[in-house]
This record gives structure tokens, sequence and C-alpha cells, in this order.
């Protein structure tokens, strides 16, 4: 009887585990991607902004949920809001964006002073995280995901910050 329970035990972290690393494994999502998942234009602080679909990326995790990035044309922002809105940042899940608890939402990005910023649409401060810089990177580009093994690093330029759920 002992040993069914220990079985039992054993079979349950086993499968606790398995689903753990299927959320954690993801796919990075390419621009070509993106163009099925993104709109032509998003909201942000009451106008409309048309996304950069070129400059676009994701990650698709092993569970079906995707965290998606796109720069976007603020040249209709005053530019207080520009400064701080440089990327729209969609979330369907909770992550860890540079070792802090991201809610699941829709976000605008940049970086201001060397920091990662997240707003909410309202352009109300959410998230500030400190971004390291990727001296290393070749040929950076404006928006990317990079899977790490075992995480991602969001790229905006050669500065980054960490990924994870």
């Amino acid at each position: 009887m002992h040993f069914t329970r220990l079985r039992a035990f054993a079979a349950a972290v086993v499968i606790s585990v398995a689903v753990v690393a299927s959320a954690q494994s993801g796919t990075v999502l390419k621009p070509a991607d993106m163009q099925k998942l993104l709109p032509a234009t998003v909201y942000y602080k009451g106008q409309s902004a048309p996304v950069q679909l070129r400059n676009s990326s994701g990650v698709k995790f092993g569970d079906g949920y995707n965290v998606l990035a796109a720069m976007v044309d603020t040249s209709g922002y005053s530019s207080d809001v520009s400064a701080k809105y440089q990327a729209y940042f969609i979330t369907e899940v909770a992550v860890k964006l540079g070792g802090q608890v991201l809610p699941a939402g829709i976000y605008g990005a940049g970086i201001v002073g060397g920091k990662f910023v997240l707003t909410d649409v309202g352009g109300h401060d959410v998230l500030t995280s400190p971004m390291a810089t990727d001296d290393a990177m070749k040929h950076p580009i404006p928006l990317q995901f990079i899977s790490t093994g075992g995480g991602y690093r969001f790229y905006l330029g050669r500065q980054f910050v960490t990924l994870s759920r």
C-alpha cells in the first residue's frame, strides 16, 4: 500500500515537471509569423499608431500562450510619450521580465535612461527594469527575442531584458 502511494506521488511529480517544462519551452516568432497575429494599428494613450511588422518578434510557449512585441510609429505622439513608447508589448500569460512578475496584458515599451520601461495603454508606468547591453552582437536589429536555453532575451537594439515563465 505504501509503495502504491509512493508510485502515485512520483507520477504526479513527473507530470508536474513535464507541464512546467512545456510551458517554459517555446519558439521564437519572426516577423513573417507576426503578420497573422498583430493588427496594422494599435491603440495607446488616446491615439492609434501603425505597427512596424518588419520590426516585430515574439515567443510562442509550449503550452500555446504568446508574448508578442512590435515597434510602432509614434510620430503623432508628444515627445514625452514617444520617449517611453517605442514598442507595443502583449503577453497572454504572466511572465517574469527582468526578474519581475508582469501580468498578462497589453503594454507600451521603451528605453528611458538605460532602463526598460513598460506602461499600460494609458501611459502609466507598470514596470521598470535595468537593461544589459550585448556588445558582442554584430548586427543588432531594432526589436527581437532570442532564446537563451532557459528563457529568452527581449532586445531593443543591443540592449536587452530577460524574459521567462
